[in-house]
């Protein structure tokens, strides 16, 4: 009897693990070509930028081609600053970010960058 209480608990357990795994969050991949320092997201037309997201990586910087989880921001289009290792800041316009997918900003989105 006990094989089949055992097997029953797994057929419950597993597809709610397969589903969950399947999630990955939003992610920010790294197309400028640059090693980045600072990751910060705001709201379109507005200048309220959120947290460095970048200190979500293990090293505090997100390479070139490298993904960054972000958290703690909603789905929505915004407008994110970059910030270099080199002291470069840079911005990129009206970005799609969805829920658990990937978006990217290669180095033509960027825009306004000044040192």
């Amino acid at each position: 009897m006990r094989p089949w209480i055992v097997a029953g608990c797994l057929c419950l357990v597993l597809p709610a693990t397969a589903l969950s795994a399947g999630k990955k969050g939003m992610q920010f991949w790294n197309l400028t070509g640059e090693t980045l320092s600072d990751v910060a997201l705001a709201p379109v037309g507005t200048r309220e930028f959120g947290a460095n997201q970048c200190v979500n990586d293990k090293d505090g910087t997100v390479d070139f081609d490298e993904n960054l989880v972000i958290k703690g921001v909603a789905p929505g289009r915004y407008d994110l600053r970059l910030k270099d290792v080199h002291g470069r800041t840079c911005y990129a316009r009206n970005v799609d970010v969805k829920a658990d997918e990937t978006f990217s900003v290669r180095d033509k989105d960027l825009v306004d960058c000044a040192k």
